[in-house]
């Protein structure tokens, strides 16, 4: 039986899922981030296929979401952004440290993946962590700083932001320092999986999809590195892509 957990790890609230008479064994472990306005419980019944093949799976919520939401602003959430990712990558290392502690990692074997948000904080926990073995981004960007400087010219023409542009110029060199476009050696020839819309409006295509193209010419084993394109998918993650996730980490954790 999958069973399904509450509570805090490393600080952060999260969903522990897996099986039950196995909860507090060593397991090889998937580290889930959801998407933004999203919260851990969305991305249950990933959780649940990836249990049922004998991985735990941490669901964390990240800062201003789900169980951490409190009284924040819609305008607040979406200034903060890329403070949230920053911070998601930040917990990450928490969350290792807390399932360390309890000897709860089978051989090392630890997952990151994530949806929109979720997967820009992925890709950029690969330039920081060289003990994740394997990772799966969907329809995130790898360019993070570029997409970064988009969005900011987009709320500019919005109206006035409550930053100044000595701020944005410190959050433009903090997102370089974990920008995977800028530090593509620091795959070091991991196990990637890309899946994206083709017609996302939200998170570009050809961010993750020129990345792929350039790196992957890196790889000596050419199968450790994979882009799935679904033409007519929009911003929303397909079964079809979840499905792939589960494949991806089954054959390379």
């Amino acid at each position: 039986m999958i069973g399904i957990v509450k509570e805090k790890v490393g600080n952060i609230p999260s969903l522990i899922v897996a099986e039950s008479e196995d909860k507090d064994k060593a397991l090889p472990t998937v580290i889930f981030f959801h998407g933004f306005t999203s919260a851990k419980e969305h991305n249950l019944p990933i959780a649940f296929l990836l249990a049922e093949k004998g991985y735990r799976v941490i669901l964390p919520d990240s800062e201003f979401h789900g169980e951490r939401e409190l009284e924040t602003s819609e305008r607040k959430r979406q200034i903060s952004f890329w403070d949230i990712v920053l911070r998601n990558v930040h917990e990450l290392g928490e969350i290792k440290e807390a399932l360390d502690a309890d000897s709860l990692i089978l051989d090392d074997r630890i997952g990151v993946a994530g949806t929109s948000m979720g997967g820009i904080t992925t890709s950029a926990a690969l330039t920081q962590y060289d003990w994740i073995k394997s990772a799966v981004i969907l329809m995130g960007s790898p360019r993070i700083t570029i997409f970064a400087k988009t969005l900011v010219e987009s709320f500019k023409n919005g109206g006035d932001l409550p930053v100044t542009d000595e701020q944005i110029e410190v959050l433009y060199d903090q997102l370089e320092t974990c920008d995977l476009s800028l530090q593509p050696e620091k795959l070091n020839g991991r196990p990637l999986l890309f899946w994206h819309g083709g017609q996302d409006a939200v998170v570009p295509f050809d961010h993750s999809f020129t990345f792929y193209d350039e790196v992957k010419e890196q790889y000596e084993n050419v199968e450790h590195i994979k882009f799935i394109k679904e033409a007519n998918a929009g911003h929303k993650v397909s079964r079809h892509a979840i499905l792939e996730l589960v494949k991806w980490f089954h054959t390379y954790l």
